[in-house]
């Protein structure tokens, strides 16, 4: 394996690979970001990475829990304990890794966390160059995952992987692996009961309860299983297409070769797959009542249906429309629409190129967009198709 620039000692257990330095002003002092962790954790796995990583895990999780209200903040216990009853009635496989974490760590919020599902994105896959690249943004309410960011090397009996998530997360939203193919995961648009704005809460209660009573694997657990598992494009495409999930959900995969791309749109047993217009929001291509496009928390009670579509068709129409490349790791594509006050990280990966570049945002006090708060975290791997050598 060749990182660019190895051998700095900025990187948890291995060079690193190049960073971009990026500064801010803030107050007219320049500000250097901080590093985001590349943490090699082939080796125990998410357990032993959360037990490490406690000081980080705990502050992310305080960061995430100053977003809730205080009432709700005392019923934490209460989510975890109906979390831990629904995981353990799914068919992950990772429902013991979780127990273990929050046995051995012990903080309020971590079954919920990872039950939790409630994001909001913007994803692309397309070609440059004769290769697949894939972009995303993933956007959620809770203040602190973009400053607690971390990439983390894994591996399964299909090759090593890189996946972008956070110390105690063992799903997979987005992750890369060099010589085989890249996914993100983008949720999938509400299941409507109703049709008034101010009952969006009862239909999203209804789905929580319809969610309670299926056993099927929640998709950012699939995902991950699939990075362990499928060792080229065509295995991971059939897996996430094919597999029973507990919610629906939109996947975006890309491979190695020229054409292997695509936009899964999933319900809990059925799929439509595109290999054209391979863009994606939070809503499905061509929507259809029931279903209506995600809207952010200050629109719940307001937004129309209309409006909920228009929304998620500019984030996605926007991104799909960029006409510079990813090759250079600036994001200059993360713009508004696509970049919006929920954005908290932004990703881009060619498997192909053994490319990976990420960058956490977060929402400051008196602004009305996030900034970047952290560097450019820009990878290169060496890409085989077996599995990465140590």
């Amino acid at each position: 394996m060749a990182w660019a620039n190895a051998g700095r000692p900025d990187c948890v257990g291995y060079g690193p690979p190049t960073e971009i330095v990026v500064t801010r002003r803030n107050d007219c002092i320049m500000t250097e970001l901080p590093t985001i962790p590349l943490t090699d954790i082939r080796e125990g796995g998410p357990v032993r990475h959360a037990i490490e990583a406690r000081t980080r895990m705990r502050a992310l999780r305080d960061d995430c829990m100053s977003w809730l209200m205080p009432p709700v903040r005392v019923l934490l216990p209460a989510m975890d304990a109906v979390t831990r009853l629904w995981l353990r009635r799914s068919c992950s496989p990772y429902v013991a890794e979780i127990g273990a974490i929050a046995a051995a760590v012990g903080l309020p919020g971590l079954w919920f966390f990872n039950g939790t599902y409630a994001w909001g994105c913007t994803t692309v896959a397309r070609e440059e160059g004769g290769a697949p690249w894939l972009a995303r943004t993933l956007d959620w309410p809770f203040p602190g995952l973009g400053r607690h960011l971390e990439i983390m090397r894994m591996r399964g009996p299909a090759g090593d992987f890189f996946n972008v998530g956070w110390p105690g997360y063992v799903g997979a939203l987005t992750a890369s692996a060099p010589g085989r193919f890249a996914a993100a995961i983008n949720q999938a648009p509400l299941r409507r009961r109703t049709v008034s704005p101010l009952l969006r809460p009862y239909d999203l209660a209804a789905n929580a309860l319809s969610t309670w009573q299926v056993s099927f694997c929640p998709p950012d657990h699939l995902l991950r299983h699939v990075f362990e598992t499928c060792r080229n494009f065509a295995q991971a495409k059939d897996r996430l297409e094919t597999v029973r999930i507990a919610r629906p959900v939109i996947f975006t995969l890309v491979g190695c070769a020229p054409g292997e791309r695509c936009v899964i749109e999933r319900t809990e047993q059925g799929f439509v797959t595109r290999v054209d217009d391979t863009v994606a929001a939070n809503d499905w291509l061509q929507p259809a009542k029931p279903w209506e496009a995600r809207v952010a928390a200050r629109l719940l009670f307001t937004a129309s249906y209309e409006e909920a579509a228009a929304r998620s068709r500019a984030r996605r129409e926007a991104l799909g429309s960029w006409s510079r490349g990813f090759a250079c790791a600036d994001f200059a594509w993360v713009v508004p629409p696509v970049l919006n006050p929920f954005t908290r990280c932004a990703v881009q990966a060619c498997p192909a190129r053994g490319r990976l570049s990420v960058v956490g945002y977060e929402i400051e006090d008196g602004r009305d967009l996030p900034l970047s708060v952290t560097k450019v975290r820009d990878m290169t791997v060496g890409a085989d198709p077996i599995g990465i050598p140590a």
